[in-house]
């Protein structure tokens, strides 16, 4: 299934794709696509009614983050060994971990924001995990049975408060808007084979980043049961796993207001971001 939050900032209700690629409103089957309502018992109940039955909702309302409550936004760094070779790094033996702070996150088509006094804002179109069951030192074998499904992220990235401002990475990740993901959720049962998608990303037309999930060092089960070593992962966590390269610090090319990015992994869907300059709320 292809699940949704769809409506305005802070006012999203769930939703579903269905097969002819309308949407269709769950609100009537549960309040939010969040905490328990993405165990597979959930899933599999509304993988059960007929979609042609759930009401059907007109317009192109904004898509939102399709989880809600996230409790954590965790990403792998160099995690395909050719994005660190172009970022003359070593590829890492086990895996990099940061946080991205929660209030990143946005909308797949929601505009991105150039921080105050940016200089070299980047993107990193990533394949993303949501976790639907609570995994505390889970295996690699089992750690399938704890996602809740896939969906692309764009995990944009200040490089110069990432890696010439000293401390963690976590400072040029978290900044407002640096976190689209959707447009929405796959149920991992449909998809095949997550060692096999391939991703692009655009801007202003022309392609940057080409890759395939393949080329990733740590694969998905592997990210899964390595954090649970040193966290509890909570249904409606979302991790983003890595780039391909083409990003922008490789390119000395960095976002400025008025670009474009289109992005997407084959089957997970795809994103479009304006750039916009800094604005106060």
């Amino acid at each position: 299934m292809k699940l949704v939050r769809y409506g305005r900032i802070g006012k999203e209700k769930p939703g579903l794709i269905d097969d002819e690629g309308k949407l269709r409103d769950l609100s009537g089957v549960i309040g939010d696509l969040a905490g328990a309502n993405l165990s597979d018992k959930v899933l599999r109940k509304i993988a059960k009614i007929p979609h042609d039955t759930l009401p059907l909702v007109r317009g192109t309302p904004r898509f939102g983050v399709p989880v809600g409550q996230v409790g954590k936004f965790i990403g792998i760094g160099l995690n395909y060994a050719d994005h660190a070779a172009e970022s003359n790094l070593p590829v890492p033996k086990e895996p990099i971990v940061f946080m991205k702070a929660t209030t990143s996150l946005s909308g797949a088509d929601d505009p991105v924001m150039l921080p105050k006094g940016s200089k070299k804002t980047d993107w990193e179109v990533e394949l993303g995990i949501v976790i639907g069951t609570r995994a505390r030192y889970v295996s690699e074998a089992d750690a399938e049975k704890f996602i809740a499904g896939y969906c692309v992220v764009n995990d944009v990235s200040e490089r110069e408060y990432q890696l010439e401002r000293g401390g963690q990475w976590d400072k040029g990740k978290g900044c407002d808007t640096f976190g689209p993901v959707g447009p929405w959720l796959v149920t991992r049962d449909e998809v095949w084979n997550v060692d096999d998608l391939d991703l692009y990303l655009e801007l202003n037309g022309k392609r940057m980043q080409t890759g395939n999930t393949a080329t990733m060092i740590f694969k998905v089960p592997q990210i899964v049961s390595y954090l649970s070593q040193f966290m509890t992962l909570e249904p409606g966590d979302i991790i983003t796993t890595g780039t391909p390269p083409g990003v922008g610090m490789a390119r000395n090319r960095f976002l400025k207001k008025g670009d474009f990015l289109r992005l997407g992994i084959a089957g997970l869907g795809e994103q479009q971001q304006d750039v916009i300059g800094f604005q106060q709320f």
